[in-house]
C-alpha cells in the first residue's frame, strides 16, 4: 500500500499495480499466472505510452476526486464484471496515470483451483473487453489475431512446405518471446514461467478462442 500511495501526486490520480496470483503446483496455476503476467505487460505498456486501458481491482487505487469526477461506476452499473477495467478505460488520461513497479507494491490473490471455475470466470471476464474504447479494442484484437494466425500458419507450413523455413521463424519468435516476455516475468517476479512460455502462449490462445466462440453462441447468464 505504501508504494502505491507514494506514487500519487497532484497530477497522478490513478495508480496501476501488479495483481498476481499465488504460486501453487499444476498446469492450471501456471496458465493463470501466465495470463495475468501477459495482461500486466500489456496494460503497463499501454499506460507507459499514455494510453492506459485497464487495471486490476486487486491492485488499483485512485483519488476520490477522480472517482466522483467520472461519476464512479454509474456508466457501467448494468455490466456484470469489469468495474475496475472500465473505470480505468474511462478515467485514464495521458497525464493522470502512474505505475507502481516496486515488488513490495505487488499483491497476490488465491487463484481458481479447478479448470471449471477458471473457465466460467474467463467466460464472464472476456465479455468486458467489448466496452473498451475503439482504439484499445482494435490494438488488443490485432495482438490476439496475430498470435493466433502465427500458430495456424506455422503448423500449416510445417505440414505443406519445407520444414526448415517455418522452423526458423518459430525459433525467431521464441527468441523474441523469451527476450521481452521473459524480461517481464523477471520484473513481475514470475521467473519460473519462462521455460513454459511457448506452450503456455499456445494453450492460452486456444482457450481464449474457445471461450470467444462459446460466448458468441451462448453468453454467460449468471455468476460462478
Amino acid at each position: 500500500i505504501q508504494h502505491m500511495v507514494q506514487s500519487f501526486s497532484e497530477e497522478k490520480q490513478l495508480i496501476l499495480g501488479y495483481g498476481g496470483y499465488t504460486k501453487t503446483k499444476g498446469l492450471l496455476n501456471k496458465l493463470i499466472r501466465f495470463e495475468t503476467l501477459m495482461t500486466a505487460i500489456q496494460y503497463f505498456s499501454f499506460a507507459k505510452m499514455g494510453s492506459a486501458y485497464m487495471g486490476v481491482g486487486r491492485n488499483l487505487t485512485y483519488t476520490s476526486d477522480l472517482f466522483y469526477k467520472n461519476r464512479g461506476f454509474m456508466s457501467h452499473m448494468n455490466i456484470r464484471s469489469g468495474d475496475d477495467d472500465l473505470f480505468v478505460n474511462e478515467a485514464a488520461t495521458k497525464k493522470n496515470v502512474a505505475l507502481c513497479h516496486h515488488p513490495d507494491g505487488f499483491t497476490y490473490s488465491a487463484p481458481k483451483k479447478t479448470w471449471s471455475e477458471w473457465w466460467h470466470q474467463k467466460k464472464r471476464h472476456i465479455t468486458t473487453a467489448k466496452y473498451y474504447k475503439v482504439k484499445h479494442k482494435t490494438l488488443l484484437a490485432l495482438y490476439y489475431l496475430s498470435t493466433l494466425l502465427f500458430w495456424i500458419l506455422a503448423i500449416l507450413c510445417f505440414v505443406f512446405i519445407d520444414w526448415k523455413i517455418p522452423l526458423a521463424l518459430v525459433i525467431f519468435k521464441f527468441f523474441l518471446h523469451y527476450l521481452f516476455v521473459g524480461k517481464g516475468a523477471k520484473h513481475f517476479k514470475e521467473p519460473d514461467l519462462k521455460p513454459w512460455l511457448p506452450f503456455l502462449e499456445l494453450l492460452l490462445v486456444l482457450a481464449q478462442l474457445t471461450i470467444f466462440i462459446s460466448n458468441s453462441v451462448a453468453k454467460p447468464t449468471r455468476w460462478k
